[in-house]
């Protein structure tokens, strides 16, 4: 009786198999025969680790041009300023770097989804000339969460990022019924480049927990990351839908990461669909290392995605050095001093700043395309070309 009941078992599991197999097959040639590529699961840690080693060490800034105030203006066809991007770039290029973090926006795909596909495909051929492959940035919880397409309002005098705008805005967060072109967004942008080797990796979304506190929180959605949190998972799951060929990532920035115990369940859904890991640290260097140590647990290629921010202890000569000894890519926030202000510190959205900072904030180069520090570019020429 025994062996007929184990016999019993093994049969249903082999059929409950095959039919699952049957029905896998039967969806991948769904998509074949609708011209679309099958999903692809989450990377392997191997699969990861192969891409990470042909990559050479990943160095460069979270880049938006001097001209632009946020993802909007950047990418806007009025003010797609190709002339800045290509001059700034080079700079970046010319100390070594090999890649930008750069954001996008859906207001861009809802105004002129072939425009907007165009522009970055000019984007990417200025970059690729500069031998830089960006990681494009989909969604952002941080700053204004009323964004609005159209001419962008002047910057605030002394105020860092006083006009950056979150995507989704809070408008659309609140809407379920607007997630389906939320969808159509991520799964447009990435399929449209999914095969496109100009392009490093997709950051699926920045910071998404991120409420303001100290410079929107009092205008945020109630319970932001109620709604962000099964949007976020959605979102991994459109942009695997088109199969792209790079990585996906989303980064941890806040909390305790000593164990996947102790992260949130917005950090924990970060690691589990991220294919490489992505983090953010803006304190001193021992900080820096030892972040690196806490995330080394996922045994998966890392990337600090935001760093350097002189103000609050973090410098290019403290956390640099450290992402060269463990192998970690390095993108620190701001290339040129901009529109966007970050050269003064967060608390300029509490405090008066009449005058450029004595010790900048953010960003690498002033307008002209002299260095905030020599010491800074040397070094990091130096250990771009060593590497």
């Amino acid at each position: 009786m025994k062996l007929l009941k184990t016999t019993l078992w093994a049969l249903a599991a082999l059929v409950l198999f095959q039919n699952c197999s049957k029905k896998a097959d039967s969806e991948k040639e769904e998509s074949a025969a609708a011209g679309q590529p099958a999903k692809r699961e989450i990377w392997t840690k191997e699969q990861a680790k192969q891409w990470y080693g042909q990559q050479g060490w990943l160095v460069g800034a979270d880049f938006l041009p001097s001209t632009a105030i946020n993802q909007l203006e950047m990418f806007q066809e009025a003010s797609f300023d190709t002339a800045t991007i290509n001059r700034e770039l080079g700079w970046a290029a010319g100390i070594g770097m090999n890649t930008m973090r750069v954001y996008l926006h859906d207001l861009l795909y809802e105004q002129d989804s072939t425009g907007f596909y165009k522009r970055l495909d000019v984007f990417l051929d200025i970059a690729a000339k500069h031998k830089i492959r960006p990681l494009f940035v989909l969604f952002d919880s941080c700053w204004d969460p009323f964004p609005k397409l159209g001419p962008q309002r002047a910057p605030k005098p002394g105020v860092h990022n006083s006009g950056w705008v979150q995507s989704p805005g809070f408008e659309a967060l609140k809407d379920s019924t607007q997630y389906p072109r939320l969808e159509k967004y991520v799964k447009g942008v990435v399929g449209k480049f999914a095969g496109d080797d100009r392009i490093l990796a997709w950051d699926i979304w920045n910071e998404p927990d991120n409420t303001n506190n100290s410079s929107y929180g009092k205008v945020e959605l109630p319970n932001k990351v109620d709604y962000v949190l099964p949007l976020l998972k959605s979102s991994f799951g459109w942009a695997r839908s088109v199969n792209p060929s790079q990585p996906l990532t989303s980064g941890l920035w806040a909390g305790d990461w000593t164990s996947y115990e102790t992260l949130k369940p917005i950090e924990k859904l970060m690691i589990d669909e991220s294919d490489v890991v992505s983090f953010h640290n803006y304190e001193n260097a021992a900080e820096f290392e030892k972040r690196i140590k806490q995330l080394q647990q996922y045994d998966r290629p890392m990337i600090c995605t935001e760093y350097m921010s002189r103000g609050n202890g973090s410098f290019f000569e403290g956390s640099l050095p450290i992402a060269r000894k463990y192998n970690v890519g390095a993108i620190n926030w701001g290339l040129v001093d901009g529109k966007s202000q970050t050269i003064y510190p967060w608390d300029s959205w509490k405090k008066t700043y009449t005058k450029e900072p004595e010790l900048w904030f953010h960003d690498i180069f002033r307008k002209d395309g002299t260095p905030y520090r020599q010491a800074e570019v040397d070094l990091i020429k130096e250990l771009t070309a060593s590497k």
